[in-house]
């Protein structure tokens, strides 16, 4: 019971610590200097994520070459507004927490066996707790690129160019993940890049099929000078039944899923409300005693 509640602590602990970096990757996104309304506000700093922003400078050294280029661009799909010096300071916050919390429970002979394995789990933890954010990102992306795609070629088919009907698409759909990424993109061609690198950048930030064949689709338009609305239509038509085929594979995998608590839940309560007054029978009649009489 002790352990139990131990663990309950360091999870709220670790949550709080999480909770202290504000997630703003869901606000409603804004083009800067297009004269759309800016609709974040100025906000007063926070002294507890200024000291944390300064006790972050110490990982530096840590994060540096192949580390810091991984984690800035892990932190940047995963929409976490986090340095990777303050991630690796979550990561140090977890290790302590939890050797706070399982201190009382180690014995003398397993200390080293303990100093490790808190390392390795609370080193671990934010990594783990990234990916699973990185992938659920993905899918977001994924379920929303078909109904944006048919909002791109609805516009271009009214006689908009790509840009602004980029920029009509960011303006009036509701706040998502694909939203705020063609946000960005309208941003970066807008102070220079030109549409091929800023789709390239995009494609290559995420590394997801779909979202490579959209970017794709419209690098080669642009290059083949061919019409973009035509690539859009046969491109969302392809996109909604490769997001049915993956729902099919889905509804394939559910039995499987299903197996493990039918054989370890249901089947035992079954066994138990078939075989229970049975047994509880043999045990008060005996008939083994009857025919050895």
């Amino acid at each position: 019971m002790l352990m139990f509640i131990l663990t309950l602590c360091f999870l709220a602990g670790f949550s709080f610590i999480l909770g202290i970096f504000p997630l703003d990757w869901e606000a409603r996104p804004t083009l800067r200097g297009t004269g759309l309304e800016v609709l974040s506000r100025r906000k007063i700093p926070n002294p507890l994520k200024v000291i944390i922003q300064t006790l972050a400078l110490i990982n530096r050294p840590l994060c540096s070459g192949v580390v810091r280029a991984r984690l800035i661009k892990d932190l940047g799909t995963a929409h976490v507004n986090m340095s990777p010096e303050e991630f690796f300071l979550v990561k140090e916050m977890a290790i302590v927490g939890l050797l706070f919390v399982t201190y009382p429970m180690i014995r003398a002979d397993m200390m080293m066996f303990w100093l490790l394995m808190s390392i390795s789990v609370g080193y671990m933890l934010p990594e783990y707790w990234l990916k699973g954010k990185i992938k659920r990102v993905k899918i977001m992306i994924a379920k929303e690129l078909p109904d944006t795609i048919d909002l791109l070629g609805l516009c271009v088919n009214a006689g908009l160019d790509f840009i602004l009907a980029l920029k009509w698409v960011v303006e009036k759909s509701p706040p998502t993940v694909i939203v705020t990424e063609l946000n960005t993109l309208l941003q970066e061609i807008n102070v220079g890049k030109t549409r091929r690198d800023a789709l390239k950048d995009l494609s290559l930030k995420y590394e997801l099929p779909d979202l490579s064949s959209f970017t794709r689709t419209l690098i080669q338009a642009d290059k083949m000078g061919t019409s973009v609305s035509e690539a859009l239509n046969v491109l969302s038509e392809d996109m909604r039944i490769a997001r049915f085929r993956r729902g099919e594979q889905q509804a394939m995998k559910a039995p499987l899923k299903l197996l493990i608590p039918l054989l370890f839940c249901i089947f035992p309560v079954v066994g138990i409300l078939v075989a229970g007054p049975i047994f509880l029978e043999f045990i008060e009649t005996n008939p083994l005693q009857q025919l050895g009489k």
